[in-house]
């Protein structure tokens, strides 16, 4: 008996971390404990701890003196849904959640557990760094986690949850993990601190002005949802794995609906304005055509010229890529690029199908592009699309040009069904464009001003006459059918369950040289 109830008592001292003092000054700062972060996210009852009674082992700077049982980071499986996944969180009650040889070991046993069972790693993150006591072990437990990020890359789905600080080498992790949640005014994630910036290069900023939610979800995409608080990043975290697969190897589970599959909108055939300049909300078209018009959409501030995100169609769950005309007409930059290549390449490892909406008139131009490298950013997304396996599936609704035409999932990336409005335009630019360049010779030599303008206008007519609809590009087979738009859904979603069992693979390789 005197075992069993030092083992209570054990365990009721490590489920208190730094303490019950601590735990209170967590709260005061509008923060959960790791505990009930975990609570929070699993299904009830559901969780299983590993490694509660791990110490730390090191003896510098009188740190042997004070231990914690489980040494600041709570390690287990359990349930979302009543899917297996694993689980780690950061103890910020246990010396700030720093990062010590020990954390590092636990941590990295739970990642090699859910690569080996092939189940889902969430990692939420709320640490003051590396364990400057423990030297060069601190970042060699780092090391071992960022090579476990890497082997799982691809494998089973990583999902990072930033709820507190992450600083230093520690931003790595989520940083090669799939998918980043911040929670507004309570997490950062920086290189360097405000201190360092200002002793370097004399800036003065703030933690959330350098690295907090709103910066990494609208300026540099590192994050991909940005949450109010706590309970609401939980929830993003438990959303989005019911799109996914556990692994690489299984499929996302099919969810009930009872949204029609052959519904149709007939709003869709008058959204596309008469006017080709006039912009259209995309999000009318995503929401009309997917179950229930519930949309998760990833990274919803950055690069808003194009959109990306889950949903299901038909209880399937389906990735959405689609070009947004209100942001900069939609025309393809380096930021949206990189954007939609990232998440068509997350899809294609995990299985999920791609149904890209395609109004594109184009690269973005200019010095800032070009010297920002837009041809390497471009190819990224061209080769994510002729790469990926998934079945693939492409709306054209209005304009398809030039370079990206053929980078929006075009029939030559391996589009396996590829359709078009009426509305659609696909050609190697705007007959605007096309009228200078090939009649710019002739049409100079008419004197008369109001003679010009009206060849010019004719000239433009039977441009797009020639080019400017779908019709051309459907003679050549490079369109498999052209739609009347209310009936998208109901084509999509055919099209999606006839390449349900689609089979086919690309040449042996030790890996690809994506242009980075």
């Amino acid at each position: 008996m005197e075992k069993i109830k030092e083992l209570v008592e054990r365990r009721k001292a490590a489920k208190l971390g730094g303490g019950q003092k601590r735990i209170d000054a967590q709260h005061q700062k509008g923060k959960l404990t790791a505990r009930e972060r975990i609570a929070l996210l699993l299904d009830e009852g559901s969780f299983e701890e590993f490694d509660m009674f791990v110490q730390h082992r090191c003896t510098n700077f009188g740190t042997d003196k004070i231990k914690y049982d489980g040494d600041g980071v709570v390690t287990g499986m359990g349930t979302i849904d009543g899917r297996l996944v694993y689980v780690y969180a950061q103890d910020f009650t246990v010396n700030g959640g720093s990062m010590s040889e020990t954390m590092a070991s636990k941590i990295c046993k739970v990642m090699d557990m859910a690569v080996k069972v092939g189940a889902p790693i969430i990692g939420l993150n709320d640490s003051g760094g590396a364990r400057i006591q423990e030297g060069i072990c601190s970042l060699a437990g780092y090391g071992e986690i960022f090579e476990r990020n890497i082997l799982a890359s691809g494998v089973v789905p990583q999902i990072s949850g930033i709820f507190g600080p992450c600083a230093g080498g520690a931003v790595y992790s989520p940083a090669l993990t799939d998918f980043t949640v911040m929670i507004k005014d309570t997490s950062y994630m920086f290189l360097t601190g405000p201190s360092v910036v200002k002793a370097v290069t004399g800036e003065n900023v703030t933690q959330e002005e350098l690295g907090g939610a709103v910066v990494h979800t609208k300026k540099s995409g590192v994050a991909h949802f940005a949450a109010k608080d706590e309970e609401e990043g939980v929830q993003t975290i438990r959303t989005l794995l019911s799109f996914l697969p556990s692994n690489n190897r299984e499929q996302a589970p099919i969810v009930k609906t009872s949204d029609p599959a052959g519904r149709y909108d007939d709003a869709l055939n008058e959204i596309i304005p008469d006017n080709p300049n006039k912009a259209y909300d995309m999000y009318e078209v995503i929401g009309s055509i997917v179950d229930e018009g519930r949309f998760l959409e990833v990274q919803r501030s950055w690069a808003k010229n194009i959109i990306i995100g889950f949903a299901h169609m038909n209880g399937r769950s389906v990735g959405i890529v689609a070009n947004q005309p209100k942001v900069l007409a939609g025309v393809l930059d380096i930021n949206a690029s990189r954007k939609a290549a990232r998440f068509v390449r997350f899809c294609d490892a995990f299985n999920i199908p791609i149904v890209s909406l395609v109004d594109v008139p184009g690269f973005l131009c200019g010095t800032q592009q070009e010297y920002g490298g837009i041809i390497s950013h471009g190819a990224k997304l061209l080769y994510a699309y002729g790469e990926a396996t998934v079945p693939k599936v492409t709306v054209t609704l209005r304009k398809s040009y030039g370079g990206a035409h053929i980078t929006m999932s075009c029939k030559q990336l391996r589009g396996d069904i590829n359709y078009a409005w009426p509305s659609a335009n696909i050609a190697v630019m705007g007959a605007e464009g096309a009228v200078e360049i090939l009649y710019s010779k002739e049409l100079s030599k008419i004197e008369d001003p109001a003679e010009c303008q009206a060849a010019t206008e004719q000239k433009r007519h039977e441009y797009n006459d020639l080019f400017c609809n779908p019709y051309n590009a459907a003679s050549y087979g490079y369109i498999d059918d052209i739609i009347e738009p209310r009936n998208t859904r109901f084509r999509v979603i055919r099209a999606l369950e006839q390449l349900a069992d689609k089979k086919v693979s690309n040449p042996w390789k030790k890996h690809d040289n994506l242009p980075l």
